[in-house]
């Protein structure tokens, strides 16, 4: 599974899932931060690494549980697709 729009679907329907409380879908663009809006703290942030790892098959090193890697629905899925063709 590496098509782009297929690994931002399944993101955005897993964020809205788990972390979408009180938010409506209007308010989750593929650009919007997440820590901005709180929709992920320390513990989400986790839960989505977990998420990522078993949903795509990849491996999160430490080093990689950076906002720049985990902030949006973009950054997630260019991160993904980055872990899926090296």
């Amino acid at each position: 599974m590496n098509d782009i729009h297929k690994i931002k679907n399944t993101i955005r329907m897993y964020v809205k899932d788990n972390f979408l409380f009180g938010f409506s879908d209007e308010d989750l663009h593929d650009d919007i931060s997440f820590l901005e809006i709180g929709v992920l703290d320390s513990t989400g942030i986790m839960e989505m690494v977990t998420f990522i790892e078993r949903e795509f098959g990849v491996q999160v090193l430490d080093e990689e549980i950076v906002s720049e890697n985990l902030d949006s629905i973009n950054l997630i899925a260019n991160f993904v697709l980055k872990k899926l063709v090296a």
